[in-house]
């Protein structure tokens, strides 16, 4: 008889993914999420635009959402519950200029806004000598700054709510400076009526210290010395800073903690600002009161052209609705016992619709 061999298999342990947090720690507010969507086709450029933005939004959104084509508004919706998102960016291209729909879920308001420029982060990089963009910048939101917006205007108000509640909400007592990485400055302009969208890195800069001691201390590598004399020279040799590194009093800190290896607690350091991209010019449409439908709050181009487009749309739906009742009455006609019996009816019926 045969005899089974047992054979001793290893126990691979599952690797678990760890779960994002829905709730602040410290201050106990839900944290906001959001999905970065398209409705309709895009166009190349639009698309990675679209990826542009799921980056700015990270940690906090799916950066590999899928889509399809028969994917409606209402499928988004149910996912979202489940999910604990609470905000949709929904990118769409018309024939005249491609729109921006910032949504609040599930109820609305929705924010539309028309997309005059753009740039993408690739061109913004290409355009600078030395592009920065570390791996753990997108580990932490970023900050939220809005200028230009206190006018005292019903949808600029709207407007202010819907962009601070998209990112979570900080303590300064309790932030810790190396989450600090990023920010995001919108700034309304009151005579153009534009916003003008920007997404900057940030990085601190000892004052006094040059940029060759700098790159010493933060790189861990040995500097190459045959051309000099001696050690001094290599920290007092001149010509290696740039025109960008001159110290702005206006833009210095002092440090309440140590930061990196450079940055020391209670020394100057200068806020330094690179831009990442994408980069955005918009105008604010329209603002409706729930998720892409319902009553019109605002309208750029007034709320008379929204009733307008209203009554145009009765007007389509009453003659849809003629059209069936003449279809009805003329088979009512067509009937012999009830063309007798209802023959003078459908007559007067047909005419008073006509």
């Amino acid at each position: 008889m045969a005899r089974f061999r047992n054979k001793k298999r290893a126990f691979v342990k599952p690797v678990l993914k760890k779960q994002q947090p829905t709730v602040d720690h410290i201050t106990g507010d839900k944290i906001p999420k959001s999905f970065v969507f398209s409705r309709g086709k895009l166009p190349g450029a639009l698309r990675q635009l679209q990826m542009d933005l799921r980056k700015l939004m990270l940690p906090h959104t799916a950066l590999k959402l899928k889509e399809k084509k028969r994917n409606n508004l209402k499928d988004f919706l149910n996912v979202a519950g489940p999910m604990g998102v609470t905000h949709f960016l929904m990118l769409s291209k018309t024939e005249t200029a491609p729109y921006l729909r910032v949504a609040r879920t599930p109820q609305g308001p929705t924010l539309t806004f028309k997309i005059h420029e753009y740039s993408l982060a690739v061109d913004v990089a290409r355009s600078q000598v030395r592009p920065r963009c570390p791996q753990d910048l997108f580990k932490n939101a970023p900050l939220i700054v809005l200028s230009g917006f206190g006018t005292g205007e019903q949808h600029l108000k709207l407007t202010t709510i819907m962009f601070q509640n998209i990112f979570p909400a900080i303590d300064i007592n309790t932030v810790k400076l190396s989450s600090c990485q990023r920010i995001v400055l919108l700034n309304y302009n009151k005579e153009t009526k534009l916003i003008d969208f920007r997404h900057y890195s940030i990085r601190l800069q000892p004052v006094g210290v040059s940029r060759r001691i700098r790159k010493f201390v933060q790189n861990h590598q040995v500097p190459d010395l045959r051309s000099l004399q001696d050690v001094s020279d290599f920290v007092t040799r001149a010509g290696y800073g740039s025109e960008s590194e001159v110290d702005d009093e206006a833009a210095t800190v002092n440090l309440p903690n140590d930061l990196g290896r450079v940055n020391r607690a209670s020394t100057k350091s200068a806020v330094k600002l690179q831009e990442i991209g994408p980069r955005m010019t918009l105008q604010l449409v329209k603002v409706e009161e729930g998720l892409c439908s319902g009553a019109v709050i605002f309208s750029e181009y007034g709320i008379s052209g929204e009733k307008k487009k209203k009554r145009k749309l009765r007007r389509m739906t009453n003659r849809k609705m003629r059209k069936i009742w003449r279809k009805i009455s003329n088979q009512l006609c067509e009937l012999p016992m009830i063309s007798e019996k209802f023959g003078g009816f459908g007559l007067s019926f047909g005419q008073s619709l006509g």
